[in-house]
């Protein structure tokens, strides 16, 4: 019987199920979109139970589209939107709240409150993160503090809080293992990654009790068995990662030095940084990489929050593209930008900014501006913003950038990838599966299982598909980059 990897790669905006085989092609994939709810303005919330069935219906989906079954699966690596917050039952399983999103803003108040206080380094030293509302710790207690009687059941040992890796886990064995993996602890706020243990005095500090927590975990090991009647089977879940952190793992930048951008809702620029972490000078996130065979590889981490989001939001927002694959074609309709410079801080600017009230702007706008000229601007503005994280990367670790290599959505758009070429005057590189953040996670599943046998078979796995190279002249880039700073600069502390 031949045997296969299931990859769940649950995401902002829908979830994924792939099976890969032995070579690392994609055999199946299923995909569906969930519910996005905004109860306020910055408020960004997902109905945990739906994250749950979309995720199921898709692994359905992929196993029938191929006519195999659970006893098909050699194991199943998990993959993750980040930071976004679930907290639920412990006898009952049910969520006590919405899951409260890795985009939602309803905490800046408290973060500022902290920095105020003159935690900012206290918190970036056990951490490696800076204060935003963006990370699961301040979610975490707003939950506890919000929803009545939480706190009260918290401290009775009550109640289990988990990042959606957790979530799943969780359902997938019916309530039998709660843990998360390094990747994903190093994103709540609460795990010091010096120790990799959760932090007593940052648990402390947010009120949260450590009863809530979930064991952690490396990134490639057997945690638990599905114990549920949806597979055939018992199978082993063996591989856990942040979706970007295990995107860098797919990506096979598994040496110090190399880094990956995946272009999905937002963007992730994230450098491999070995075995020790580098708190950054500028703002940038240090992150754990992964953990494998008791080896930890630490990254250095730029998040842009609206990246492929800005074409949803010219799709259902303008409504100027019927679907995201038609904006190549409408921005080629012009020979450049018209002089337009589109920011999309929609909430507040990520790395290397991190303005939590920022917001939005379009700039340049004449009478001769048409929507392809906006459908232009907004693809340049994910190619601007990865510019200024990785000016701030380079600056940071002395390290050059050589290449780039790409993943995620909106990397198959041409035009993009050109124009990201052009304003870093490097290469860019994209290979022959984008689809790395689900590809990470069945390669950390397949090493601890024995299905893959080490990163040297992997390695050979990754297959280039396109090179980009830049060719833009000095001058007009000169000029752009000059533009799109004064533009930043207008958005910035907008919505105080």
């Amino acid at each position: 019987m031949e045997k296969y990897i299931m990859a769940l790669d649950q995401g902002t905006t829908s979830s994924r199920a792939l099976i890969f085989d032995r070579e690392g092609h994609i055999r199946s994939m299923a995909q569906k979109e969930f519910t996005q709810i905004f109860p306020q303005p910055g408020w960004v919330e997902h109905d945990p139970n739906e994250i749950w069935s979309s995720q199921v219906a898709v692994a359905a989906e992929a196993m029938s589209k191929i006519g195999i079954n659970g006893q098909n699966l050699h194991a199943i690596g998990i993959t993750n939107q980040r930071e976004t917050t679930i907290v639920w039952d412990r006898t009952t399983g049910e969520p006590i709240y919405n899951a409260i999103v890795w985009q939602d803003r309803r905490t800046s108040v408290l973060c500022d409150e902290l920095k105020e206080k003159g935690l900012t380094e206290w918190i970036r030293q056990k951490t490696g993160l800076v204060i935003d509302a963006y990370f699961s710790g301040t979610k975490v207690k707003w939950i506890l503090d919000n929803v009545p009687g939480a706190r009260q059941r918290a401290m009775r040992g009550e109640l289990a809080f988990g990042t959606v890796d957790s979530w799943l886990v969780w359902k997938l064995t019916r309530g039998r293992t709660h843990v998360t993996d390094v990747s994903n602890a190093s994103r709540t706020m609460l795990f010091n990654i010096n120790t990799l243990q959760w932090d007593t005095e940052l648990l402390e500090l947010l009120q949260i009790p450590e009863s809530v927590l979930p064991r952690v975990a490396s990134s490639s090991e057997i945690y638990d068995y599905t114990n549920t009647t949806f597979f055939a089977s018992k199978v082993p879940i063996a591989g856990m990662a942040g979706d970007q952190q295990a995107a860098l793992f797919g990506q096979m930048c598994t040496s110090p030095g190399m880094v990956k951008n995946t272009y999905g809702t937002g963007c992730f620029i994230l450098m491999n940084t070995g075995g020790k972490p580098f708190i950054s000078k500028n703002n940038l996130i240090t992150t754990v990489a992964w953990q494998v065979d008791g080896k930890t590889s630490y990254a250095l981490e730029g998040s842009i929050f609206i990246g492929g989001a800005v074409v949803q939001w010219l799709r259902d927002g303008l409504g100027i593209i019927r679907s995201s694959a038609e904006v190549e074609e409408l921005a080629r309709q012009v020979p450049d930008n018209g002089d337009l410079y589109f920011v999309p801080s929609f909430t507040g600017m990520g790395a290397p900014h991190w303005d939590q009230y920022a917001r939005g702007l379009m700039v340049g706008i004449s009478r001769g501006t048409t929507r392809a000229h906006i459908a232009r601007a907004a693809l340049e503005s994910i190619a601007f913003q990865t510019m200024d994280v990785l000016d701030v990367m380079v600056r940071d670790t002395g390290i050059n950038l050589t290449e780039l290599r790409v993943d995620g959505g909106a990397s198959a758009n041409n035009l993009l990838m050109q124009f990201q070429a052009d304003v870093l005057g490097t290469t860019v590189i994209r290979p022959r599966v984008v689809e790395t953040t689900a590809m990470g996670a069945a390669y950390l599943a397949g090493l601890a299982t024995g299905y893959w046998n080490s990163l040297d078979e992997l390695s050979r796995l990754w297959l280039l598909d396109t090179r980009f190279t830049s060719g833009m002249s000095p001058q007009v880039l000169e000029v752009m980059k000059s533009k799109w700073a004064d533009a930043v600069q207008r958005a910035k502390s907008w919505h105080r």
